[in-house]
């Protein structure tokens, strides 16, 4: 069974860090996609960052530059380090696991597997 569990987020002013983590467990295949998604009330939800195990990894335009996505496989742990953070950067994030490549990293409809999500709140 596939379990993923999201940390880190939390409340920080316009410019600041933060880096969220999500520990994961259950994946049986070596070829998977991993991504960061976030929805802000109201909104759709909209890929962040994605990365394949190939190592492949694709951002969206509004991060390009302030956000890094990594993963530690000897911790089963996804990262996403976010810097240069924003008031529009505001919303619940979430990790999540499929089976897709790039250019697709970044479309939901392509993952099979969520975490519960992690509040970023970004003030100006």
């Amino acid at each position: 069974q596939v379990q993923l569990v999201e940390s880190g987020g939390g409340s920080v002013q316009a410019g600041g860090s933060l880096r969220l983590s999500c520990a994961y467990s259950g994946i049986t295949y070596s070829s998977y996609s991993m991504g960061w998604f976030r929805q802000a009330p109201g909104k759709e939800r909209e890929g962040v960052a994605g990365i394949h195990s190939d190592g492949s990894a694709r951002y969206a335009d509004s991060v390009k530059g302030r956000f890094t996505i990594s993963k530690d496989n000897a911790k089963n742990t996804l990262y996403l380090q976010m810097d240069s953070l924003k008031p529009e950067d505001t919303a619940m994030y979430y990790c999540a696991i499929g089976n897709t490549y790039d250019p697709w990293l970044l479309l939901p409809r392509f993952y099979n597997y969520w975490g519960q999500g992690t509040q970023v709140t970004v003030s100006s």
